[in-house]
């Protein structure tokens, strides 16, 4: 009897034990999830914003949150830092899923030191982005920090160095979005300006690689942080911010819907998406939404909109280049990217920001499979010094090297006017454009009339005496030259176009169209690597 009480003796002392750890593990779990602690979540409430693990609730499927390396923590010993080692140190790092959909995640947690980035932190940041590589799913970084963490110096940048190198070899593997939720300053910044989308949050957060006191001390200028590089800034004049949310609410919704449009890797295809909406469904706004004067302009958004699945468009960088539009959209359920001129700004022209923004777009949807459906309506290149002193050149080959290297379906539509060399950059048949529409209305031609007029026939009109003989001869050559090259019927002899199509049939052209291009395939020749002309 003695022995068995010995035993039972031993069971319940072992229980106790384990159920002591097991307390103590939940504890501390419990404390890690704290962060830098209750006074500093409330004072991050204070300014408006979540929390590192209120925001990945937000983002990801409810109870798929799957945390990693929470009890991991820094390993400096200088300036007092050795005092305090927080679990988890400053990132929250894991996976979940979004719709359903396996993500990976990291969001900066600015509780802890202000969310400065320590080399332990970039561990966890790069552990990951390496798994979402080998895994082949998508990597979503929610950026709060204050930058490198200074007491640990050189540590913290090579951390900085080592998550840049993630960024580069995910580049075009996965998909890598980046949400802006506060402060992204110095070399921070690089990190979401290597990944393909990045969103900041109105009034909340901001970028630079100097701040305000800086720029003033060596600039003189006297300009404070939202000003310098906030979300309206970055959104509209810089280009680096592909979305402005309105607060960090909008800014997850926007990621979640940005991510339903895009596969899980460069080995997938964007996800189908079932629709009502007949294929062959006609609308005879498009047979007359194009202006009889060629100078007068109309909303390209009505063309997209009355075109693709539910009337339905996802924008990108709706803010930044408006002369040109790109975003997501599906027909008959496939899922492409839409490269569309815009008259209603700068007449459709194309410049340097809206051939930057075009080729980004571009070379993003080569990289994940994604079809490209391009509208076309451009009079040519933006004219003047600034454009060319700034490189117009280089940036507008840009956009066409983006054309003439995807391999994804090409698929263009030409609605108006399609002039010169801006012709040939908007997915022309010679970039390997595979099926190539216009409508009736096309211009298709190395120049406007106006401008052919004064080429060919300048010294013929100066040569008569009479004002009105002069309108007269000019009037006959531009209705001459329009007759004979301002229509897409030239294009259609040469076989340069496929078809010249109605335009209330563009939806089902466009879907039949990518319907036969669903087997394409087609390889670059053997490199290394390109040179784009950056």
């Amino acid at each position: 009897m003695a022995i068995f009480a010995s035993y039972y003796k031993h069971i319940h002392l072992t229980m106790s034990i384990q159920q002591d750890k097991i307390a103590a593990l939940v504890e501390r779990r419990a404390k890690a999830r704290l962060g830098g602690g209750q006074k500093r979540i409330d004072a991050q409430h204070e300014k408006g914003k979540l929390t590192a693990r209120e925001r990945l609730a937000l983002l990801l499927d409810e109870g798929s949150f799957e945390e990693f390396d929470m009890f991991v923590q820094h390993r400096c010993t200088n300036f007092g830092m050795e005092k305090s080692h927080p679990d988890g140190d400053g990132v929250v790092t894991g996976q979940g899923t979004i719709g359903g959909r396996h993500v990976f995640v990291y969001a900066q947690d600015f509780t802890v030191s202000g969310g400065s980035l320590s080399k332990t932190m970039s561990e966890k940041i790069c552990k990951v982005l390496d798994m979402a590589m080998r895994c082949g799913a998508p990597v979503i970084g929610l950026n709060d920090s204050g930058g490198a963490r200074i007491q640990e110096g050189i540590d913290s940048l090579a951390g900085y160095g080592d998550i840049f190198e993630r960024n580069i070899l995910a580049s075009g593997v996965v998909p890598q979005i980046s949400g802006i939720f506060g402060p992204c300053a110095g070399g921070a910044v690089y990190s979401p300006a290597l990944t393909d989308f990045t969103l900041m949050v109105k009034n909340t957060s901001y970028m630079f690689l100097t701040g305000p006191a800086v720029v003033k001390s060596v600039t003189g200028e006297d300009i404070d942080q939202e000003g310098l590089g906030g979300a309206s800034v970055h959104a509209s004049k810089s280009g680096v911010a592909d979305f402005a949310a309105e607060d960090e609410q909008d800014g997850i919704e926007t990621i979640k819907r940005l991510l339903s449009y895009i596969p899980q890797n460069n080995m997938e295809t964007a996800p189908f998406r079932p629709t009502s909406d007949p294929l062959n469904r006609m609308d005879d706004l498009l047979n007359e939404i194009i202006p009889d004067n060629p100078n007068k302009a109309y909303d390209m958004y009505e063309v997209i909109r009355t075109i693709v699945d539910d009337g339905d468009f996802f924008e990108v960088h709706k803010d930044f280049a408006k002369n040109i539009i790109v975003g997501f959209a599906h027909f008959g359920g496939r899922g492409v990217g839409i490269v569309a001129n815009q008259p209603k700004v700068l007449a459709g022209v194309l410049d340097i920001n809206a051939s930057r923004k075009a080729a980004r777009f571009v070379r993003f949807c080569d990289a994940f499979n994604i079809p490209l459906v391009t509208l076309v309506d451009v009079p040519g290149f933006l004219p003047g010094t600034q454009q060319e002193y700034g490189a117009v050149i280089t940036n507008g080959a840009k956009l066409l090297y983006a054309y003439g290297e995807a391999t994804v379906p090409k698929v263009t539509v030409t609605l108006r006017k399609a002039y010169g060399g801006a012709h040939i950059v908007m997915s022309c048949k010679q970039l390997r454009g595979d099926i190539n529409y216009a409508w009736p209305t096309a211009q298709i031609a190395v120049m406007g009339a106006d401008g052919a007029v004064n080429v060919l026939y300048g010294k013929e009109i100066k040569a008569e005496a009479d004002p009105a003989r002069q309108a007269e001869v000019r009037a006959e050559k531009k209705a001459e030259y329009e007759e004979l090259f301002n229509n897409p019927y030239q294009a259609a002899q040469k076989g340069y176009i496929e078809d010249v199509i109605e335009p209330r049939n563009t939806r089902f052209r466009v879907i039949r169209a990518l319907e036969s291009l669903q087997g394409k395939r087609q390889e670059l020749p053997a490199k290394k690597h390109d040179n784009l002309p950056l």
